[in-house]
């Protein structure tokens, strides 16, 4: 495999397939010792978008009442 004079490498496609590196997958290289290791960046997970993501989805409508009783775990 080379490096073409722009820096550019193709990542086979078993190695794509086996890890999801579809196009448009944001990646990153680590440099380890001697090696560089690439993979794919997560998306860092805020515990804010984490907490409202377990939230009800409120609907049109909904009284303060209701709401009260979602916000406190309330049946």
């Amino acid at each position: 495999m080379n490096i073409t004079s722009k820096g550019q490498v193709t990542i086979p496609q078993r190695i794509r397939n086996r890890f999801g590196l579809k196009p448009g997958t944001q990646v990153e290289f680590i440099a380890e010792g001697d090696k560089v290791i690439l993979k794919p960046k997560r998306k860092k997970t805020n515990p804010i978008d984490a907490w409202l993501a377990e939230r009800p989805r409120l609907r049109p409508g909904v009284t303060t009442d209701e709401l009260m009783k979602l916000t406190r775990g309330e049946d």
